[in-house]
This record gives C-alpha cells, structure tokens and sequence, in this order.
C-alpha cells in the first residue's frame, strides 16, 4: 500500500468513526444512522488485495464492535465474510462505477444484517432480536445507500489507481 493510499485510509476511518460515534448521533436517530464502516470496507473489497484486505475488513469490524456494544467480534466475523464474497466477485464487477458501488454496499448492507441476525440467533438466547434487526433493515439500508452515493462523489473514487 503506498504512503499516500494508507494516509488516505486512516484518515477516512478517523473521521467515519468520529462521524459514526461522536456526530451523528447528536443530529440523527438511531435508525437512521449510515454505517459507515462497512462503507469503507466495501471500497477496500474493491480496491484492495486480499493480503491487505482481510486484516483491515477485519480490524474494521472490531472498531465497529468496539464502539457499537454489540457482542465483541460479531461485526468482525461479519465484514469479514462480506469482504470476501466481495472480494470474490469483484473482478467481474466495474469498479469504478458509482451505480454498481451504492448496489454492492446495499446487499452488504442486507448481508450484514442478516448474518448477524443468523449468528445471534444461532449463538445467543435473545428472542426478539430479529424483529428488531428487521424493523431497523429499511431505513439502515437507505441511509448506507445514500452514503454510498455521496462517496462515489468524491473525486478520489473515480481514480483509475488502487488505493494498494
């Protein structure tokens, strides 16, 4: 990964978890807050290698789970799955195509609500976790959508290089 794309990363992360954790919540319900981390982590899947990838997919669900106060590796069991299935179809996608960016992070979207819906029904003894994880899906979903689109926006995901 060269200085400029790994500068690039910590400094997109800083600031999604600063929006994420810090901002966002004082403006915006609950429901309606986008995850930016998964954001990220699906322009990762589609930029970078599986070398670099899986640890920061990883890590990146780790920081989600350390600041969500969910069960600690869920998150990170679950962008990992969805990176490398991402990652896995990702030579057949266009990258660089802003429509097929906001599609990716919406099935990511769903896929992350489902597989930890599977896994906390499968793991845990909570009842009534998935009518709640289902009632949160549409609007959880748009909102990704939306900031999915704001960041295939910006001038530097329209750049021919890879972030590695």
């Amino acid at each position: 990964m060269s200085r400029r794309g790994a500068f690039l990363l910590i400094v997109s992360i800083l600031v999604a978890v600063i929006l994420q954790t810090s901002v966002l919540p004082l403006y915006i319900d609950t429901l309606f807050k986008p995850d930016l981390l998964l954001v990220i982590m699906v322009v990762l899947a589609l930029r970078v290698s599986y070398g670099t990838g899986v640890p920061l997919a990883w890590l990146l669900g780790l920081l989600k789970d350390v600041f969500s106060g969910l069960f600690l590796g869920l998150g990170a069991c679950t962008y990992l799955i969805i990176f490398l299935v991402i990652k896995s179809v990702a030579d057949r996608l266009y990258a660089e195509s802003g429509f097929l960016f906001v599609i990716t992070v919406s099935a990511a979207t769903f896929a992350s609500v489902a597989i930890n819906m599977l896994l906390l029904i499968m793991f845990t003894n909570a009842s009534t976790i998935a009518y709640s994880m289902l009632s949160s899906l549409l609007p959880h979903l748009l909102f990704n959508a939306f900031a999915a689109s704001l960041v295939a926006l910006l001038p530097l995901f329209a750049q021919d290089e890879n972030i590695a």
